[in-house]
């Protein structure tokens, strides 16, 4: 009787495209919301074997190519099952976007899936039949997932690493080796399984299934002695409200309800406190359809809910004073802290842009805008970035590292320069995709940056999730998804600076190329003739 193992392995045409496409789209399971990390192995286990199956080519050339093509199909099944709740953004101004759904939908997803194809044609070319094929395709796949977090503006969306990262004591693990080190570990100890259908010997069945289940162990062990068993300090004399007002994208910025809107915010941030007023009000991205430093009666009603002894903070669409001879100014997507007389007292300016989200790249702008197109944000040529990472100053709270909106899911990239700082900050607007997997996902992400650097992370959300989370990545307090309401609570201290944080690309570089140097020095042992 032939396994199914086997049956993987021979499989041609058709089948194997099939195959390809619905393990990869299981392994989309594996992701926030949904969490259940056995799906990773069931999509990964028959990528090694789809591999062994093209150790068959006729020459290294056609074993490449075919091993490319497995990963491109792998790729797009797991995007598309992962991502395909980026079309609810088509659909906030339908008349304007419906039908270019398909390409959110399926056309990110088969541009994406180049990066695991990548992966798994370099793994093919260092492929030997042991063992030791798992922790080459754990290292080509980090690789390749690694190029996809930075090359063309980077997008490390439901990286494979996230399957470790949403359970507390397992996550701990990124304060060591980051997001990209627990790929590395994601892929290898779900890869495992493979070998117990494909080993020649007993030993060789069991002991990597064996080795994977040992280091999930161990991370689960150094994660549950990290974390403390009760509450870490808070910040003296800091009292959070975040503001999250559930306002639906297609209302948020029509300019004609700028009043009603503003009415709402100051409504909602009014609420009765729990004895203990608040010393900063938070709102989030982008919060008005109109520009509030241009808009002296709307600071002055920002100055009048805080008061003298209270801040609030805001994402807010800025502009720039026009350059001689130009009609406006450049325009950037913003936080902005206003005290109690209505005065904006700093700023920070978005570094990381949304591609066709917030601006149109340049080499693309003429022939969109020919064809009467335009990015999603209605701002006149889109946001310019920032050209540095700053500090956010903000009158009685530690030193603030802003980030706005997917900012946050880029590791390694949301300290400033500088002195590190002692919170993260998070404002974001995630109503573009309503009540499906994408704010889960989002937030999962922002909430492993807490536990790489060690700092606490406040998040404002327009539709959810607000959240305060401690700097070992548990939540504090939260906002659920489609929540509508303030959110108070204390500002968790940071800790020390973290191992990832110090050197976390150092160990991710090197980690990498031992473990490629091992698999090129077994590959040529077992090419050269005895």
């Amino acid at each position: 009787m032939i396994s199914l193992a086997d049956r993987v392995v021979l499989a041609r045409g058709w089948r194997r495209a099939l195959v390809a496409i619905f393990a990869g789209a299981v392994g989309a399971v594996a992701m926030p919301p949904f969490g259940v990390v056995p799906a990773l192995a069931v999509s990964l286990t028959p990528a090694i074997w789809l591999l062994d199956g093209t150790r068959k080519s006729p020459s290294l050339a056609a074993g490449l190519k075919s091993a490319a093509i497995l990963g491109w199909l792998w790729g797009f099944g797991y995007f598309v099952a992962g991502l395909w709740w980026l079309g609810a953004a088509f659909l906030v101004e339908a008349d304007q976007f419906a039908w270019a759904l398909p390409f959110g939908v399926f056309g990110l997803p088969a541009l994406l899936a180049f990066f695991p194809a990548f992966g798994f044609a370099l793994a093919r070319a260092l492929w030997t039949p042991d063992a030791w094929r798992i922790v080459t395709f754990a290292a080509c796949l980090t690789i390749s997932e690694w190029l996809r977090g930075n090359l063309f503006t980077g997008f490390p969306w439901n990286n494979p690493g996230m399957a470790l990262g949403q359970n507390i004591w397992l996550m701990q693990t990124a304060s060591l080796v980051g997001l990209y080190g627990l790929t590395f570990l994601s892929v290898g100890i779900a890869s495992a399984p493979a070998l117990l259908g494909t080993g020649r010997t007993r030993p060789e069945r069991w002991t990597a299934p064996a080795l994977a289940l040992i280091a999930l162990a161990a991370m689960a062990a150094f994660g549950a002695l990290r974390v403390p068993g009760e509450p870490v300090a808070q910040v003296e004399n800091v009292r959070l409200r975040l503001m999250q007002p559930n306002l639906p994208q297609d209302a948020k910025f029509n300019p004609d309800n700028r009043q009603a809107i503003m009415r709402r915010y100051l409504t909602i941030s009014s609420a009765q406190h729990d004895g203990h007023p608040p010393t900063h009000i938070i709102w989030p991205e982008s919060a008005f359809p109109f520009l509030l430093h241009r808009d002296p009666a709307s600071l002055a009603q920002i100055g009048a809910l805080v008061g003298r002894d209270a801040i609030l903070i805001t994402g807010a669409a800025r502009m720039d004073q026009p350059l001689p001879g130009e009609a406006v100014g450049k325009f950037f997507n913003a936080i902005q802290v206003i005290d109690g007389q209505g005065t904006i007292l700093s700023s920070y300016d978005k570094v990381h842009l949304v591609p066709f989200g917030e601006y149109v790249p340049k080499f693309l702008d003429a022939a969109i805008r020919a064809v009467g197109l335009r990015q999603f944000v209605h701002i006149p040529g889109g946001f310019e970035p920032s050209e540095s990472r700053a500090t956010l100053a903000v009158p009685g709270l530690p030193a603030v590292a802003a980030t706005i909106c997917y900012e946050a899911i880029f590791p390694g990239e949301i300290l400033p320069d500088g002195p590190r700082p002692d919170m993260i900050l998070n404002v974001t607007n995630d109503a573009w995709f309503g009540q499906t997997p994408g704010p889960y996902q989002h937030f999962a992400q922002a909430r492993l940056r807490a536990v790489e650097e060690g700092l606490p992370l406040v998040r404002a959300a327009n539709t959810g999730i607000s959240a305060v989370v401690d700097p070992y990545g548990r939540v504090v307090a939260s906002l659920s998804l489609g929540a509508e309401g303030v959110l108070d609570a204390s500002l968790p201290v940071a800790i020390s600076a973290t191992v990832s944080g110090r050197y976390g690309r150092f160990v991710l570089t090197a980690t990498l190329v031992i473990c490629l140097m091992a698999s090129i020095a077994r590959q040529r042992r077992r090419l050269s003739p005895i």
